[in-house]
């Protein structure tokens, strides 16, 4: 990769597609973002029905006979009685040595399997002022109903912080809420001065991490970097094209998401020369001049600087490839979106003047290649899918996307360590608050999922829920349908 990388690659077919994906982000470039940009759930009554008993629910929960997957590495540890009280692991070992409390909940979980709750770090709570009533809580439980109990919400809002409490608390029922503040682009942060007034003051308010869109140009990136590190608060999201892949990592970016700057950083010398030079490359040239070598060069980069990624492979798909809109729409999951919704995702598909299929082919190819390499060289992955973002509803996303990930040859254990285990580590190192779940183990949050089958073996089994478990609060299967 050139020096000229550090500031962004002047590769204008490539800027062009980029543009395509900032169609997903309309609203998202200033203070108030548009209201096309919220997804509303439709679960009439489930939140409001099962939420009051959990969260009342005290003392001790057995899981007893159960077969456990800790993801402390690839082994499942058969035959266990787990207890769980004040929402954490408290024992587990052997079901004939493990005394379980008289007065416990028991979850009689022979021939099931045990885990720990899924992340979704990629999500986008309503952003603006909060929704009506309602709302959050079916949108949060739909996460928790596909087996997620942690959320990183990567487009903030003022009342995201009470939100955050809310959740924390079990006032409301749903998972664990990571909140990035509103957005620093183009449109926010003009100068380095506005850049620094934003930091400061999100800082000061509590957000976990500062959210970065397109726009934002070198001189305030740098100012916004350093700024950022003496307040201690991490940044991650999108590479503005003024900064480049090579430039963001060096300065801090702590999760490089959508792969965002990786595939521009992987193109050849060659093609990047031409381009700066004032031609405009075909696409399909420039698709062509990303070699193996490119690509390695572009992950080890970010694996160095120590950052992680979050693929989004899914909302790529739907966002470039020449997908039935009608089909997508019928998807089982879509009777959870509003009809508003369903029509905006309907015209914005149909207005986005998506690549040709041969192109958008090989762009997703190209994406592939990028994530398989990077799970080669052990770069930190991070589950996440962009939700609620073209044809992606909360939760469900999630598992779509793990086929992507499939596809680019991750194993299963690997999969699943990119939503739990990997997530702790990031929490931990990245964030700096307490990293104690994401493992099964005593003094962990207990934020669980038992399933009817081992994804060790199938991720299909990610879908057969016996039921999930929240910081300790238990939810039987019958109550997640």
């Amino acid at each position: 990769m050139a020096e000229s990388d550090r500031k962004g690659p002047r590769i204008k077919t490539l800027l062009a597609m980029g543009a395509s994906l900032v169609l997903l982000y309309l609203g998202y470039t200033t203070d108030r973002p548009g209201d096309e940009a919220v997804m509303v759930a439709t679960v009439a009554g489930v939140a409001p029905t099962v939420s009051t008993p959990l969260v009342q629910q005290a003392g001790t929960v057995a899981f007893v006979g159960v077969a456990v997957i800790p993801m402390d590495e690839e082994r499942v540890v058969e035959n266990q009685t787990v207890l769980v009280s004040g929402g954490l692991v408290r024992q587990l070992g052997a079901a004939d040595e493990v005394e379980v409390p008289g007065d416990a909940q028991v979850v009689d979980a022979r021939g099931l399997y045990l885990m720990p709750g899924l992340a979704e770090m990629h999500a986008h709570v309503p952003p603006g002022d909060r929704p009506a009533p309602g709302v959050l809580e079916d949108i949060m439980f739909l996460y928790l109903a596909n087996g997620i109990t942690t959320i990183r919400g990567m487009l903030g809002s003022d009342y995201q912080l009470g939100l955050r409490e809310e959740l924390a608390s079990g006032r409301m029922l749903g998972p664990t809420l990571y909140a990035a503040a509103p957005s620093l682009n183009g449109n926010t942060a003009r100068t380095p001065e506005e850049a620094e007034e934003r930091i400061r003051d999100y800082a000061g308010a509590g957000y976990d991490l500062l959210k970065i869109h397109p726009g934002i140009t070198l001189p305030v990136w740098d100012h916004m970097a350093a700024v950022a590190s003496e307040v201690g608060i991490t940044f991650s999201g999108h590479v503005p094209a003024d900064v480049g892949l090579l430039h963001a990592l060096e300065t801090g970016q702590s999760t490089v998401d959508h792969l965002d700057g990786m595939l521009e950083a992987s193109v050849s010398a060659e093609v990047r020369a031409r381009s700066e030079g004032g031609e405009n490359v075909p696409m399909e040239e420039v698709l062509a001049s990303i070699d193996d070598d490119g690509i390695a060069a572009a992950v080890r980069a970010t694996r160095e600087a120590g950052a992680w990624v979050v693929p989004t492979s899914y909302l790529w798909m739907n966002l470039l490839s020449p997908v039935n809109v009608d089909s997508m729409l019928a998807l089982p999951e879509m009777k959870y979106v509003s009809q508003r919704q369903r029509d905006g995702w309907r015209n914005q598909k149909n207005n986005s003047g998506s690549q040709p299929a041969e192109v958008a082919r090989r762009i997703v190819e190209v994406r592939d290649r990028i994530l398989a390499e990077a799970n080669r060289q052990g770069l930190g992955i991070l589950m996440g899918t962009d939700s609620p973002q073209l044809f992606n509803v909360p939760g469900f996303a999630l598992h779509r996307e793990i086929r992507f990930m499939e596809r680019a040859g991750m194993t299963p254990f690997e999969i699943l360590a990119s939503g739990t285990r990997n997530v702790a580590r990031y929490v931990g190192e990245d964030l700096g608050q307490a990293s104690n779940f994401g493992v099964i183990a005593p003094g962990n949050r207990a934020d669980l999922v038992l399933l009817e089958a081992n994804p060790l073996e199938s991720l299909d089994a990610l879908t057969r829920r016996a039921g999930v478990m929240v910081r300790g609060r238990w939810i039987p299967g019958p109550d997640l349908e």
